[in-house]
């Protein structure tokens, strides 16, 4: 196996018994770095210590990881102007923010048989939001609400 020593110094190939008298004597563990290479690569070291330094690369990856939202928007088909502005300036925001959108669209009473005002008022959002998102979901009727979903565009 090739051997590298408690100070990073490549000692050659050594055997088996040779590198495990080398470990004993300098107080550390013989670890296997790479069991895939030819011949396989070995180290000393503390293995507490390599453990720890594992543990805390894992934790700082975890840390840096950015989790994607969802946010959800809530619309009427009759919607005014300023209410619209509204729910556009926080679908900017989210989505600046790197989370996804859900658009729905609430019917109530006699809107079910005007559906299509309530797919222009989200095509519209759409229009409106060109460059900054891609329609991750079409907008599709479901019992009384009207949902579509967009994430931001990368």
């Amino acid at each position: 196996m090739r051997l590298i020593d408690e100070n990073g110094e490549n000692k050659g190939i050594v055997a088996l018994t040779q590198a495990i008298r080398l470990a004993d004597e300098a107080g550390f563990d013989l670890i296997e770095i790479s069991p895939q290479a030819n011949p396989p690569v070995c180290k000393i070291l503390d293995y507490g210590k390599y453990k720890y330094e594992l543990q805390k690369r894992k934790a700082e990856a975890r840390k840096n990881q950015k989790v994607v939202e969802t946010k959800e928007l809530k619309l009427r088909p009759m919607i005014e102007a300023h209410d619209y502005e509204v729910k556009l300036k926080q679908a900017k925001k989210f989505l600046g923010e790197g989370n996804k959108v859900k658009f729905t669209m609430r019917y109530k009473g006699r809107e079910m048989s005007a559906n299509n005002m309530g797919k222009e008022v989200l095509e519209r959002l759409l229009e409106d939001l060109e460059g900054l998102c891609k329609m991750e979901q079409a907008p599709k009727l479901e019992g009384k609400q009207m949902m579509m979903v967009v994430a931001p565009e990368k």
